[in-house]
């Protein structure tokens, strides 16, 4: 299956704020005690929610959040530890578990934010592309597998994917780590897609072609 793949646009972000709902700021908001949340306007709750986060030290606010968001993946042990690293490391990036990194990011710059920077802040890439089947026939719909193993050539070597998942890019081991390394794949119409990464994983500087093409075969994994 060969593809041609164009980079319209390479952004590097330090949040995604549709990431936090409403509904997620309310509950926060009653985590930090916070009375009658829910009878907040909608477009103050993130303010509202700094100003609650900023009343409580910051490994504490960090611990609430993450209990929070990853309270049924982590033990209490691993919350302490990493609420406490937070504060001087950017740990969504370094994290072992890649399955946690989005999560974590967005838990990190949530409190970034709301500290004013007591927290390293960590980035996100968005790369906007169009990725064209050459093949007439194919109808086949891109996995975040496919999608990695297509911009392997337009990525430096520097690349820290192309390093650390050089068979899987190839296609000569399995790849489940493809779908935690892009966050989101999100097809915009047609062939136009949008992919949300990390800006550690895949930085700006790491895409060195703005065209290109690229021909999948089935994993021999």
């Amino acid at each position: 299956m060969k593809y041609k793949i164009e980079v319209k646009n390479v952004q590097m972000v330090d949040e995604i704020r549709e990431y936090w709902t409403n509904e997620n700021y309310v509950q926060l908001l009653e985590r930090f005690d916070y009375p009658n949340a829910d009878d907040s306007k909608n477009e103050n709750l993130r303010e509202l929610l700094f100003m609650a986060i900023t009343d409580f030290e910051p490994a504490e606010a960090a611990k609430l959040v993450l209990e929070y968001k990853l309270g049924e993946h982590l033990s209490e042990g691993q919350i302490d530890q990493i609420s406490n690293d937070m504060l001087v490391d950017t740990v969504c990036e370094e994290y072992p578990e890649i399955e946690l990194q989005s999560t974590l990011f967005h838990i990190n710059q949530l409190l970034f934010k709301a500290y004013n920077g007591k927290f390293p802040s960590s980035s996100a890439t968005i790369i906007e592309c169009s990725i064209e089947s050459l093949n007439n026939d194919n109808e086949t719909s891109l996995t975040e597998e496919m999608v990695l193993r297509l911009l392997n050539n337009g990525l430096s070597e520097r690349n820290i994917v192309r390093r650390l998942f050089e068979d899987q890019l190839k296609g000569e081991k399995e790849f489940p780590e493809a779908e935690h390394i892009i966050w989101e794949l999100k097809n915009i119409d047609g062939d136009q897609y949008k992919i949300t990464t990390s800006g550690n994983l895949i930085k700006k500087d790491d895409i060195i072609s703005s065209e290109w093409e690229g021909e999948i075969e089935e994993s021999k994994g």
